[in-house]
């Protein structure tokens, strides 16, 4: 089988890799790989920490993925001998003041009644696991199922995988002469699958320091600020991001840099002494419902994108259900929530 993957992100490649492993000749066309979500994604794994009010069943999808990482992320390591940043330490919690506390709490009681395992903390205990946490620190709680992977190092690993690229900004399917073709272009949706897919804006930093200032993930709350800071090995520290409806606009403003650094600083003083290393905008791509499309779009033309803030965390059962839909004509996963239908 000859499969076309229109799309050279996160999910678009490692669709492709999945493929590969079932014997498929791959192609995957993108003009400009680096300007994927993924290039500027913080690589959180974090299906507890990540999942919104009213979002359980795109939980659970988020939850069956997770399961899967471990496997994902050794498969690859091991079939490309590169390293991915792929880290298990888990996500805190952390609120600043009594009023971000409440905040905190109530995310605690609606992932406790999901049934996704999270442990409340008191300040102290917070800054016994994370001793450069401000003292201000009210209290919080622990994900320790949240991982997190680097998003540049994992692109870097799929791209060395023996797929077939081609430079080409794909706009009319027809002109593809694959047996298969998967569109899994992001905000590219839109325009190519005709499906309602629109560029979410976000602002990131990469802080850098002589040495890590964090073991775990924090996604904090400061004065009614939210903001998450992911740790790297090397002393990077990615603060993030704002969710802007800005439509196409990838500007990185001011007032973006001081929103994020602001609570960062207040929560994790250090974050003040580091060199602020890069500021960037990249685009997420949401749908109307904030979840993924999954599934057959017409003819042999199938689709694998709209994973907004989640696409990362979501790459390897995006990946096995797809390969399942191209190669067997169904899956095992529950993709029935995610199709093209509940647009038309």
């Amino acid at each position: 089988m000859k499969v076309g993957i229109v799309g050279g992100g996160v999910i678009g490649l490692s669709v492709a890799w999945e493929l590969l492993r079932r014997g498929a000749q791959v192609t995957v066309y993108d003009a400009d790989p680096g300007r994927s979500a993924g290039r500027v994604a913080a690589g959180m794994l974090a299906p507890t920490a990540e999942a919104g009010f009213g979002e359980e069943a795109l939980q659970e999808l988020m939850l069956e993925s997770m399961r899967r990482w471990p496997a994902f992320a050794a498969g690859l390591a091991a079939a490309t001998g590169m390293p991915l940043g792929y880290r298990t330490d888990g996500t805190l919690l952390v609120a600043l003041t009594d009023d971000d506390l409440a905040e905190v709490r109530r995310l605690v009681d609606y992932y406790r009644r999901a049934g996704t395992p999270i442990e409340p903390l008191t300040g102290r205990r917070l800054r016994e696991l994370e001793p450069l946490l401000s003292p201000r620190v009210r209290g919080g709680a622990l994900a320790a199922g949240d991982h997190q992977v680097d998003p540049r190092l994992l692109l870097a690993a799929l791209r060395s995988l023996p797929v077939r690229h081609e430079a080409r900004d794909v706009t009319d399917l027809s002109s593809l002469r694959d047996d298969v073709i998967i569109v899994a272009n992001g905000c590219g949706l839109a325009a190519v699958a005709g499906l309602p897919v629109r560029p979410v804006k976000g602002q990131l930093l990469r802080l850098r320091g002589p040495e890590p200032l964090l073991t775990h993930v924090v996604r904090g709350v400061a004065l009614g600020r939210h903001v998450y800071l992911v740790p790297r090995a090397d002393g990077e520290l990615v603060v993030g991001a704002s969710e802007e409806e800005r439509g196409a606009d990838t500007t990185v403003t001011a007032g973006g840099v001081l929103d994020l650094l602001r609570p960062a600083a207040d929560l994790l003083p250090g974050v003040a002494e580091l060199a602020l290393a890069e500021t960037l905008a990249g685009l997420r791509p949401g749908t109307p419902d904030n979840a993924p499309v999954l599934g057959h779009l017409h003819g042999n033309v199938y689709v694998a994108g709209g994973h907004y803030r989640n696409g990362v965390l979501l790459a390897p059962v995006t990946a096995h259900a797809v390969a399942d839909l191209v190669t067997r004509g169904s899956t095992d996963v529950d993709v029935s929530g995610y199709g093209v239908s509940r647009f038309t």
